[in-house]
């Protein structure tokens, strides 16, 4: 069977996530076709965004580096030994990220990004040899972090993609390649809103499909946009939550230590980074975890210190982020869920209601919710005027982010669904547009 892509790709598009990566290809007029990874558990599409480092103990100054399902199994090999980082993107936008060691050896979010994208096109040969010019790389309305800066991340974006082998970079915005993936269903003119919930932003966007006619009984559909919107919470500050208030009282967060005879709070910074998967990453050669050390001896509870010291130095981390990830899942099914983190010698384990962790998630849900009211806004249209509404990535299943969309629209008219696939998808649907210019942008 002749490969897909043997002809030459038209269209190549790019939905780089916090959590997974998918590429899509599409040729002339039919649907774009994602490009798949022979993994060690079989093939899939959704290439996860993760990277590993390893020091042979035969070679300690060579580097094996893994990316995606590889990057995991290597991890799982040998976790104490293995540098693991997983959702990277979102400090793409940090002017107060520059650099990071791993190994000896320094690395810039361009080159954490341009490392994994080139394993990611090796993984892939088959299907990414002959790969265009030209790619539509999608983008968040609202970078993630708590002052994001656009322009640094675009151009450590265009870095890295270039390092790939593109001379021609343009960026969509995420919920918009989002939007012409849902296209394809319309069988009629409609007003469509487009939230798409990653793992750092949830992104939103307002757009009017038209059926034109295009000669010979055909017809075919423009685009306008008309609003948008977007807020740097989605999945990541979810676990953020689940981890702040389950796990790290359990590692000593709010306990105290002794020092020159004054009792002190243990530093709460420890733990703001410790429940982000991007900081989590970093902690090991940290100065705070050297800090970290010192005081095991001094707590006042030292085997709650002790149990963080341990999941950092045995780099516990992707358990965790599994069992944060079912315990997620597990509530947007049920009232209530049982949460089990179990590593070395440490198991946590207890029971959280749906009720809880969504106030635990309440300021996120009010940011998400002035967004969806601000595109509204943006394109001056009410939630009336609003004809279907395609809800993607995997936040949209969580039952307090729907019922945002439950308020304000009739169910008949709310969609969901290819939680990984539609934005790239879009993305290499958008390339095929005779305007690029009205849905794409270049870095400055």
């Amino acid at each position: 069977m002749t490969s897909p892509l043997s002809f030459g790709p038209v269209s190549l598009g790019i939905d780089f996530g916090t959590t997974n990566t998918v590429v899509a290809l599409a040729d002339g007029l039919g649907p774009a076709h994602l490009v798949r990874f022979p993994a060690p558990e079989g093939a899939l599409f959704a290439f996860r965004s993760c990277l590993s480092f390893h020091a042979p103990v035969e070679a300690p100054a060579e580097r094996a580096v893994a990316a995606g399902p590889w990057a995991i199994e290597a991890y799982v090999e040998d976790p104490a030994e293995t540098r693991f980082i997983q959702s990277f993107k979102s400090f793409a936008a940090s002017e107060n990220f520059t650099e990071t060691q791993v190994l000896g050896k320094r690395y810039r979010f361009e080159d954490l990004l341009s490392t994994f994208l080139l394993k990611l096109r090796a993984y892939a040969d088959a299907e990414m040899i002959d790969l265009p010019a030209r790619v539509i790389v999608g983008r968040p309305v609202i970078f993630a972090g708590a002052a994001p800066k656009e322009a640094v991340a675009l151009d450590r974006y265009e870095t890295a993609f270039r390092r790939m082998g593109f001379s021609e970079i343009l960026y969509a915005y995420e919920p918009v390649g989002a939007a012409f993936f849902f296209a394809r269903e319309l069988t009629r003119d409609a007003t469509v809103l487009v939230g798409d919930f990653g793992g750092g932003t949830s992104d939103f966007s307002i757009i009017r499909f038209e059926r034109v006619p295009a000669g010979k009984g055909a017809s075919e559909i423009r685009a306008h946009p008309l609003g948008r919107s977007g807020v740097g919470v989605a999945g990541d500050a979810f676990d953020y939550r689940i981890i702040d208030n389950l796990v790290s009282p359990a590692l000593g967060k709010g306990s105290s230590y002794l020092s020159f005879g004054k009792t002190l709070p243990i530093p709460n910074r420890y733990y703001s980074a410790f429940a982000r998967w991007d900081q989590l990453a970093l902690m090991r050669a940290s100065r705070d975890m050297r800090e970290i050390r010192r005081l095991v001896r001094d707590a006042s509870e030292p085997e709650k210190l002790a149990r963080l010291v341990e999941t950092l130095d045995e780099n516990y981390g992707y358990q965790l982020y599994r069992s944060v990830s079912r315990l997620k899942e597990a509530l947007s099914a049920a009232d209530r869920a049982t949460f089990r983190f179990a590593a070395g010698s440490i198991t946590l384990e207890g029971e959280v209601r749906r009720a809880t962790f969504e106030s635990w998630i309440a300021p996120e849900l009010a940011l998400i919710e002035g967004a969806v009211d601000a595109a509204l806004a943006d394109a001056g249209l009410a939630p009336g005027q609003i004809d279907r509404v395609f809800l993607t990535g995997g936040s949209s299943l969580v039952p307090a982010v729907r019922a945002i969309f439950h308020r304000r629209f009739e169910a008949s008219r709310i969609e969901t669904g290819a939680e990984l696939e539609s934005i790239a998808s879009g993305l290499a649907l958008i390339g095929r547009e005779r305007d690029l210019g009205r849905w794409t942008t270049r870095a400055a």
